[in-house]
């Protein structure tokens, strides 16, 4: 049962997530179930982890037959799926690029923060509002200065600049700048789309001081927009690139890609990863890569994701605003900071979404998302926004009334 399991939870996991609301124990393609038997349409996919939803066949079977002949190697040694993989990422991103594997987003970061040490130079430019991870290194560069203020003092001469402002970004990078650090949509801020030509300027900013033009695609990448990365709608290519989430279809991975010269500036024993690059989940993101292609799921992102935000639009909910984001990736603007509302009256209709901010829902469905679930949340939207608002006006009612006090608690002692 889902009160079971949170309760045991909550006595052997450290409280950095804060409790969640259901435990779930099965998946299949966009659907999940509880603990307690519910389904649900997942439309967060593990925040645009699980491209390809849960339990595919093709992941499974690349993981299944990997296992059975080679599990781990470490990087003493070459194994097969890591180098295909490099040379398949390589060749999607159409440049001349050197791989360094290793097991998450912030891991990829951290390793592009240290090409960018081997420049010679330490300023950091990135973005107010980014996020690039919870490791020292990658937290110095994300721009919510509440979650840096608690682990300060963190890596020095990291600046912020507006994101979006081209003028201020080009104002800010000197002689004296490793990298400029940017999301070509801003994920955990709320899925924020860059201006036009605002990554075209960082490259001239960049290229007019030497400066690295670093792309954080952890989130955007892989499809999640349509194309296999964001930067490609754009056309413009940065020195480094990092990616993870999507790439393993739910299996640990990411990937530092250094372009053109920037692929040289590590040396030997600069840095390492015990499991980055491991056979087995190397096999399983060559399995989501093939998919993608098989069964079309760039374009089918693009469509259904214009068929969704165009949904939304239609269903007219009160509350709702308008709709951000770009394939598969979309952000709910509300009137008004009531998302973690929207978030629990979803679930109760049978839907995950996130409450990215007070007043944005993200939507990060996987690329399997069928048209039938798409127009079952589109039906149901109104409805959730209506029990949404209703709670969070009881909620500011609470607030500005306070709590009554009941008879006992009025009672004094003798």
């Amino acid at each position: 049962m889902n009160a079971d399991l949170l309760d045991r939870r909550d006595a052997v996991i450290m409280a950095t997530y804060g409790r969640p609301s259901i435990a779930l124990t099965r998946g299949s393609g966009a659907h999940v179930w509880d603990a307690d038997g519910r389904e649900y349409v997942d439309l967060i996919a593990g925040v645009a982890v699980s491209v390809l939803g849960h339990c595919h066949p093709a992941v499974r079977a690349a993981v299944v037959a990997q296992l059975d002949t080679l599990g781990h190697t470490s990087n003493l040694y070459v194994n097969t799926p890591q180098l295909l993989l490099a040379e398949r990422l390589i060749e999607l991103l159409g440049v001349d690029g050197r791989a360094f594997f290793c097991n998450s987003g912030a891991e990829a970061n951290e390793t592009a923060i240290k090409i960018s040490r081997r420049t010679g130079r330490s300023e950091i430019i990135a973005a107010e509002g980014a996020f690039h991870g919870r490791t020292m290194g990658a937290l110095s560069i994300t721009g919510q200065p509440g979650k840096r203020a608690p682990f300060e003092p963190l890596l020095p001469g990291v600046r912020f600049v507006p994101h979006g402002d081209a003028d201020a970004l080009a104002a800010a990078v000197s002689e004296r700048t490793a990298a400029v650090f940017l999301e070509p949509t801003l994920g955990e801020a709320g899925v924020i789309p860059s201006p036009p030509g605002y990554l075209a300027a960082a490259r001239a900013a960049c290229d007019a001081h030497g400066a690295l033009l670093v792309f954080d695609e952890v989130q955007s990448g892989i499809g999640r927009t349509g194309a296999w990365f964001a930067h490609q709608t754009e056309g413009v290519v940065p020195d480094v690139i990092t990616l993870a989430k999507g790439l393993g279809g739910g299996l640990p991975i990411g990937v530092c890609i250094g372009i053109g010269a920037a692929g040289h500036l590590l040396r030997p024993g600069d840095h390492g990863s015990t499991f980055g690059g491991g056979p087995v989940v190397c096999s399983a993101a060559l399995a989501v890569l093939d998919t993608i292609v098989a069964e079309g799921l760039l374009e089918h992102a693009a469509v259904l994701g214009g068929a969704l935000r165009d949904g939304i639009v239609a269903a007219d909910a009160a509350g709702v605003t308008g709709v951000r984001g770009v394939g598969l990736w979309l952000a709910i603007e509300l009137d008004a900071p009531f998302a973690p509302e929207v978030e629990t009256a979803a679930r109760e209709a049978g839907f995950l979404v996130n409450a990215v901010a007070a007043n944005a829902v993200r939507l990060a469905p996987p690329l399997v998302l069928t048209p039938a679930d798409v127009d079952a949340f589109v039906a149901a939207l109104p409805g959730i926004a209506d029990r949404a608002r209703e709670t969070h006006a009881q909620g500011d009612r609470t607030a500005a009334t306070g709590p009554k006090k009941s008879d006992e608690g009025s009672k004094v002692s003798a």
